[in-house]
């Protein structure tokens, strides 16, 4: 069979968001893998096997992505789509970051029935996340609250804020939008003092390093300033080693030719933040990165990132 045959096969997760992800990928890559079919190749993550347990127990970095470039080491897949912000700072040997589409939204939303914003919540408010980094800066800013562990696709959180009576939930801003759920949001919180995950927003297209047919197709996908971006945040993420066991933020945007980026470290119960910023040339991205974590360091994110679990 020859390559123009042979379907071009998408790994990726099965949850509704994550396939909405994927299809959104398919959509952009149809006229320039034509005449070649898409099809989407549905894999499981331990992420999604094992669902009650927080993040950090089960293993933290990678834990919605080995199985899927395992998969595209074996060549059961051609690409793999990833939420950006789940894919470890570290290559997997054989692969490469291909195409890193436009971004979208990277906040964090506040969802609520019972109460307007986040800063009208009641002393003593349940507040859930499944995010280590939303609990640690929410506690930050408001130490009266009772934080909830919760986890789950979007769905299943919004259900269990009905379900455990819960005051309110912390879900990633882009999610609830690509999944048409723009109009739960109570507040899209301010990134002054919520800063979101590295990546988060941004969708990650991986591809084997060697397969020349999927890299030139999916190519013109990548947007060079979202790509800067990612760099420079997942740079200082790498850089300072935390991964998902310390609460870790930053958010880059590329201006008037100006990379600027800001960073945050702190501790896990919300009583330490030690924050940075940069901004330099959107072409060294990665050295901006690295810079921002260094003075993170400097200024005492070191003592955080050892008292990590």
């Amino acid at each position: 069979m020859t390559i123009l045959k042979m379907p071009l096969r998408i790994g990726t997760r099965g949850s509704p968001l994550a396939l909405w992800q994927a299809n959104h990928v398919a959509t952009l890559l149809g006229p320039l893998a034509a005449p070649r079919q898409i099809l989407l190749v549905e894999i499981q993550t331990t992420g999604d096997q094992v669902r009650d347990q927080p993040l950090g127990q089960i293993g933290g970095q990678g834990v919605f992505t080995k199985e899927i470039q395992r998969a595209l080491l074996d060549h059961q897949v051609d690409i793999a789509v990833h939420s950006l912000k789940d894919l470890p700072t570290l290559e997997v040997p054989g692969l490469t970051l291909a195409a890193v589409p436009q971004r979208g939204p990277s906040g964090d939303a506040f969802v609520s029935l019972k109460h307007r914003s986040f800063d009208a919540l009641p002393q003593g408010a349940r507040v859930a996340t499944s995010s280590l980094r939303r609990r640690s800066q929410a506690l930050h800013r408001r130490p009266d609250l009772s934080l909830i562990d919760i986890r789950g696709n979007v769905e299943t959180r919004l259900r269990k804020l009905v379900e455990q009576d819960l005051d309110g939930l912390i879900l990633a801003e882009a999610g609830l939008e690509r999944l048409g759920l723009r109009d739960r949001i109570s507040e899209v919180l301010d990134p002054q003092w919520m800063l979101p995950a590295v990546g988060q927003g941004a969708l990650a297209i991986e591809c084997r390093s060697d397969d020349s047919a999927a890299l030139d197709i999916v190519g013109p996908l990548n947007d060079i300033p979202t790509r800067q971006s990612v760099l420079a945040e997942r740079a200082m993420l790498r850089e300072l080693g935390g991964g998902c066991l310390v609460p870790i933020g930053a958010a880059a945007v590329v201006h008037h030719e100006k990379l600027k980026i800001r960073g945050v470290v702190l501790s896990a119960d919300g009583r330490d933040r030690i924050e940075s910023s940069a901004e330099g040339s959107p072409d060294d991205a990665e050295a901006l990165g690295i810079w921002l974590a260094m003075e993170l360091r400097r200024g005492g994110a070191q003592q955080l990132l050892h008292l990590a679990p």
